[in-house]
């Protein structure tokens, strides 16, 4: 079967961490059909995590709204464009296709398509045109990433990838190394990146993800305060109000860079950091994916299923209420006050980062108590 399979095609129309829970199983699809190529399905968003990536031969855009934008203009423009994307997947013929999109629509595009072995899951009767469906109500008890790899076991995938990847190229590392050069970042303290944003793949609900500014601006004080940390702001344009409100909220300096860098400078520049503090959300997975130690704050996401993966070497911030975690088979609870965010202190992040510099060995002993007086 291995040597029958030239093109494998993965289908994910979500976020970017979405995206990134799929490379451990891009790998094991490497290494299972050796020579293979592999076409990815993406949003516009997500798309840059895979542009480095060596198990990736090539990226085919599927962005909702422009259905939306064609259909609204005319029919004709809308059928036009589906055929124009059934056309780009079909010329590929692929030999099999991992559809991740818990979507009818786009199991009945791939069956279109020609594709005579669709693996997905059997999910709210959406799997008709799939030939191995496999049954999920929903990711509940596990991480998201160990259902992806399942799902590729049960199609006889080999393999034991487990980590995810982002790779950049040299170019980003020098954008580094040029950017802490001009903010004159040089080692001599703790270099901390903050993502106060996030969540874009929530829409208008991201704020039921993001921790209050408020807090972030005392915990940046404070590890200023005690560590005399470099503090860096990171996000897309989406957050780029955000954190300018943050940077002045704060009484310390710090390196506003949101909203002007790409995915794979943030990538590189995580490298350098010694950890990263962010909100549930692609930032997170981009961080973990980096390498670098994070600590994350979830308040309505259940972290065993959408937290840093694989855990260890990252710190999870959550209040103790009994009613989270709230978000369940792709629901929000209606909860407007969000207790289980809003009650996480600074205090309770601040000692996670702790932990890890200690760890790290960025911090003396002595310094923990610094500033406490």
């Amino acid at each position: 079967m291995a040597q029958q399979i030239k093109k494998v095609l993965v289908v994910n129309i979500f976020g970017i961490g979405d995206v990134l829970f799929t490379t451990p199983l891009l790998r094991n699809i490497k290494n299972t059909y050796p020579g293979c190529s592999v076409i990815y399905v993406a949003n516009r968003r997500a798309a840059e995590a895979l542009e480095r990536n060596p198990c990736v031969d090539r990226v085919i855009i599927y962005e909702r709204s422009d259905f939306v934008a064609a259909l609204k203009k005319s029919r004709r423009r809308y059928w036009l464009k589906i055929v124009s994307f059934v056309r780009s997947i079909r010329n590929e013929q692929c030999d099999i296709a991992f559809d991740l999109s818990l979507n009818s629509g786009i199991n009945f595009l791939l069956w279109c398509c020609g594709i005579k072995n669709i693996v997905g899951y059997k999910y709210r009767n959406r799997s008709f045109f799939l030939n191995q469906a496999i049954p999920l109500s929903g990711y509940e008890d596990r991480h998201v990433v160990e259902y992806y790899l399942a799902l590729g076991e049960a199609a006889g995938l080999k393999g034991a990838s487990r980590h995810m990847e982002l790779p950049f190229a040299f170019e980003d590392r020098a954008w580094v190394e040029a950017c802490f050069k001009k903010e004159g970042v040089r080692g001599d303290g703790p270099v901390i990146a903050f993502f106060p944003g996030g969540g874009a793949s929530w829409g208008k609900d991201a704020r039921f993800k993001q921790w209050p500014v408020a807090s972030y601006a005392g915990l940046i004080n404070k590890v200023i305060e005690k560590f005399s940390a470099k503090v860096i702001l990171l996000g897309d344009q989406k957050d780029r109000s955000l954190s300018q409100g943050l940077a002045r909220s704060v009484a310390g300096p710090v390196i506003n860079l949101c909203g002007d860098t790409t995915l794979l400078q943030i990538a590189a520049l995580l490298t350098r950091c010694d950890v990263a503090v962010m909100n549930d959300g692609g930032p997170l997975h981009v961080a973990v994916a980096s390498g670098v130690r994070t600590v994350s704050i979830f308040g309505p996401v259940n972290e065993i299923v959408y937290g840093p993966y694989p855990r260890e070497g990252h710190e999870v911030v959550t209040s103790a209420m009994m009613c989270r975690p709230c978000y369940r088979y792709f629901r929000r609870a209606e909860c407007a006050h969000v207790s289980c965010l809003n009650r996480v202190t600074p205090e309770d992040v601040f000692e996670k980062i702790e932990v890890i510099l200690s760890t790290q060995g960025k911090i003396k002993a002595g310094d923990k108590n610094r500033g406490q007086a």
